[in-house]
């Protein structure tokens, strides 16, 4: 881009649009002119290595031309109807949706993103079982329309908490490495956070609690894994009161942990899974709300109570089955496994140049470093929630990656690994090697 285009496109950007959870004076965005693979290249023609996939959505890597031809395609045959119509791409999608996902789950309800399945999830839960109360993990994020944000447990949230959505109970997640309940394993931290799970639901009275909603695998709170056992406990507590389980796989699902969903190395099987982000490799909006054959069978003869006007948009439809299909073809689950193990190996190597470091957590490809001034104490070298004069050291490790050349998620203590699922070893050292040299300033912060 020519220097002058440059200076309008940022002009007209920063003029006449409004950025996401900034202040708006101040901004210094990368100015980006396109994206390739793993890379974004700003309009001074500099490299940027994608190693959050941007918001842990762009799974299958940028510019993937099939995409765009099968998006071109269904433009030529039908951009839109209204959702009340058939289109063969909208059929399709559904079944293969339905062919991918747990046994006993074959009907999806489209939406335009995950903030929006997450609220048809919790307001089709509510409607189906007359109940009204949801139970969620304080350090969750679901989203931020009000339902999600109300939802989920991200400090985000409180600008606008003072008008939250009614009947949202938060519990304590099963952190082990910040264990609530001091636990000697993760087994051990999995049980007693189960215990206090349904010790809360007892409390709330079970016969109002219409859903458990986590998400398959935890994502931006700082990838906290499940111990094992955990997820298991869950189901059998939610199925002890006749509670749903709604499985959030907007960030985990599609290949991200190695399979379709998060919720699958678990070994259960929810009764909602909501779904975006992978879904459509972020090609177009898309999102959804894949159901169970009993609550779809309560509607054959009553009203669904969900309506949009963009739901099974066609072309963002012929997106999504497009990208589910190179998920298939190019077999990025089985590397997404592969280069995960790789980045493990790698962080453990990493720990041992970087006191910094306190602990990796990872599946497949999403992963997270917890930053640390002292591995003994665990205190985190920056504050959760931290308020800008707490902000020092995560200001300036997210801006020496920028400087080399990297974009990722960095926020209070956590740097994301979560790059697009094609990459490959050459890439992901290269990456290492800028959060390495990252990590020297974070180091300095250690006691």
């Amino acid at each position: 881009m020519e220097p002058l285009q440059s200076a309008t496109s940022l002009e007209n950007n920063l003029n006449h649009t409004l950025f996401s959870w900034s202040k708006q004076s101040g901004l210094n965005p990368i100015n980006v002119e396109r994206s390739k693979g793993v890379y974004l290249y700003d309009t001074d023609g500099k490299r940027y290595i994608d190693f959050s996939s941007q918001l842990m959505n762009v799974n299958i890597g940028h510019g993937d031309p099939r995409v765009k031809e099968a998006v071109s395609r269904q433009m030529d045959e039908v951009n839109y109807v209204f959702p009340g119509a058939v289109t063969r791409i909208r059929g399709e999608l559904g079944k293969k949706i339905a062919s991918i996902a747990p046994a006993g789950l074959n009907k999806t309800f489209f939406t335009l993103g995950g903030a929006e399945a997450i609220d048809n999830a919790i307001k089709l839960a509510r409607a189906y079982t007359g109940r009204h109360k949801i139970v969620t993990l304080y350090r969750s994020y679901h989203g931020a329309t009000y339902g999600a944000i109300s939802a989920g447990g991200d400090p985000r949230k409180h600008a606008v908490d003072n008008q939250s959505v009614p009947n949202i109970v938060h519990v304590e997640n099963p952190y082990f490495y910040r264990c609530p309940w001091h636990s000697k394993s993760p087994e051990e931290c999995a049980e007693r956070a189960a215990a206090h799970l349904e010790q809360v639901i007892r409390y709330e009275n079970p016969d109002n609690v219409a859903a458990i909603l986590m998400e398959g695998e935890s994502g931006s709170s700082g990838c906290i894994k499940y111990p094992p056992g955990y997820w298991k406990r869950v189901k059998e507590i939610a199925d002890k009161y006749r509670i749903l389980i709604i499985d959030d796989e907007v960030m985990s699902g599609f290949g991200r942990t190695g399979k379709w969903f998060a919720i699958e190395n678990h070994d259960v099987i929810p009764d909602m899974i909501c779904m975006a982000k992978g879904l459509t490799s972020a090609y177009l909006p898309l999102g959804g709300v894949l159901v169970n054959d009993e609550i779809a069978s309560h509607y054959n003869d009553k009203p669904l109570p969900l309506g949009l006007t963009y739901s099974a948009h066609a072309v963002s439809c012929a997106a999504a089955l497009e990208v589910l299909n190179i998920y298939e073809q190019d077999d990025l689950f089985s590397n997404a496994i592969k280069m995960g193990h790789y980045i493990e190996d790698k962080l453990d190597e990493m720990k041992e140049r970087h006191p910094s470091i306190g602990d990796f957590r990872n599946t497949g490809l999403l992963g997270c470093i917890e930053l640390v001034k002292n591995r003994d104490s665990k205190e985190p070298i920056t504050p959760w929630n931290a308020k800008p004069d707490e902000m020092e050291a995560t200001t300036k490790i997210g801006a020496r990656i920028r400087e080399l050349g990297m974009f990722t998620f960095v926020r209070w203590s956590f740097i994301f690994i979560c790059p697009p699922l094609i990459i490959n070893r050459e890439q992901v050292d290269e990456g290492l090697a800028i959060i390495s040299e990252a990590l020297t300033v974070a180091d300095q912060y250690c006691d």
